[in-house]
């Protein structure tokens, strides 16, 4: 049995769905073994404990990166926790919390990257003029939305779409891949 641990600053959803298919077996040999949110706020909270989760909070605001990931790190290996899944987790790591997990830490991406990575992926999409987007599913390295790519998913970009009605089908594909 596999623990995966997962960070989440919003609402949730890609949690959501990674825990949906845990439950149904789609990803077998899985469990959650914790939830951790710097925010606490983050809507991802309440959809924990909704699943009969005990979410942890570790607050970052006013603290130093290293000092948080070490925190963090801390919650995850008291849990044993084998993959890292980043779900919406909207903190840079530090190369030390890298290092910890190496090739053991997912993060799901709105884009077919290497293409548009960091914030405002969409946005980035539509600055560009591109015909076609999507997600990544990647192993985290020490740079910013890179690392080996596990799955993506394309989404084509519609002529009445905006960045709104776009994200939206993107994360859908999000929660399948």
């Amino acid at each position: 049995m596999k623990n995966l641990g997962i960070l989440l600053s919003g609402r949730g959803s890609n949690f959501e769905a990674i825990a949906k298919n845990v439950a149904s077996g789609a990803i077998p040999g899985a469990r959650i073994a914790v939830v951790i949110s710097n925010r606490a706020d983050a809507g991802g909270i309440d959809t924990a404990k909704r699943l009969g989760l005990e979410p942890q909070v570790i607050p970052s605001k006013g603290k130093q990166r290293e000092d948080h990931d070490r925190e963090v790190v801390a919650e995850l290996q008291q849990h044993k926790v084998d993959l890292v899944c980043l779900a919406g987790y909207m903190r840079l790591l530090s190369p030390w919390f890298v290092r910890q997990f190496p090739q053991r830490i997912l993060n799901i991406h709105p884009s077919l990257l290497p293409a548009f990575p960091g914030l405002e992926a969409q946005e980035q999409a539509f600055a560009y003029g591109v015909k076609i987007s999507g997600c990544t599913v990647h192993f985290v390295d020490e740079e910013l939305d890179h690392g080996a790519i596990v799955v993506q998913k394309a989404v084509p970009v519609l002529p009445d779409d905006d960045e709104h009605t776009l994200a939206a089908r993107i994360l859908e594909q999000e929660h399948i891949a």
